[in-house]
């Protein structure tokens, strides 16, 4: 059980790496196509609510060092869409480019934008798996107390949360990773029969740049395709694909 203290100096830490990121997003020149060079299986990137994909630079930069492609859909800009319009963008993404065996690397709110991407708009398919960090999956109960629509949206009694809940057939090609801690979903972001991750600290943001999320991402690009077996060279911490328990880092 986490102390008051431990989670009150998480949320700071927490809000501390979410105002850095947000500043050196807000003044980066980096081009998405800097990303675009590698061999390794292609990744599409789906960042949060607000934020846009210079959020997630540190994973962009781990996976294109590794040899992945890694492609950002701009037209997204900050998230602000409604999560099928969203994915329809991202459907529509990987069919121009014809991609294929993508994985889908979806931060937050993203995470629900990739599941209605795979569940609903994917027949090919052309999505391997995702990774999806710090995600809602069941909701959260503060989205009922915010002005915004495209924070409502992501209430536990929304219609498209909902659906997303009963559609399980895609949770086993996902790997959900998360705190102990979460000032921003207190549903946590387990998801049943989906690979469930558990970091050994807290945070909504923050650990976005763990290591354990790294290490897990990196594996997950480099595993096979769901057809052809079991994920190999799965990192400490990561469930068997199959299993979903929650498993501790």
């Amino acid at each position: 059980m986490s102390s008051v203290f431990q989670i009150a100096g998480w949320w700071a830490q927490d809000y501390a790496y979410a105002v850095g990121r947000q500043l050196r997003s807000a003044v980066s020149r980096v081009s998405p196509g800097e990303f675009l060079t590698g061999t390794g299986r292609p990744v599409v990137v789906i960042p949060g609510v607000f934020e846009d994909w210079r959020f997630m630079l540190p994973l962009i930069r781990t996976l294109h060092a590794a040899g992945h492609p890694v492609h950002v859909v701009t037209v997204l800009e900050r998230n602000r869409l409604a999560v099928p319009k969203a994915a329809a963008l991202i459907a529509g993404y990987l069919r121009d480019r014809d991609l294929t065996d993508t994985l889908i690397v979806a931060h937050s709110k993203g995470g629900l934008i990739g599941k209605f991407a795979m569940t609903s708009l994917d027949p090919e398919p052309r999505i391997a798996r995702m990774v999806a960090v710090a995600a809602p999956f069941s909701g959260s109960r503060y989205a009922g107390f915010m002005l915004l629509p495209s924070l409502r949206a992501l209430s536990p009694r929304n219609a498209v949360t909902l659906q997303l809940s009963r559609e399980q057939r895609a949770n086993e090609r996902i790997t959900s990773i998360y705190g102990l801690f979460d000032p921003h979903i207190p549903e946590g972001s387990v998801l049943p029969g989906a690979r469930n991750v558990q970091l050994d600290t807290g945070g909504h943001f923050r650990i976005l740049a763990h290591e354990v999320t790294l290490r897990t991402v990196l594996a997950e690009a480099a595993a096979p395709s769901p057809a052809a077996g079991p994920a190999a060279g799965v990192p400490d911490g990561v469930a068997s694909p199959n299993d979903s328990r929650s498993v501790p880092t």
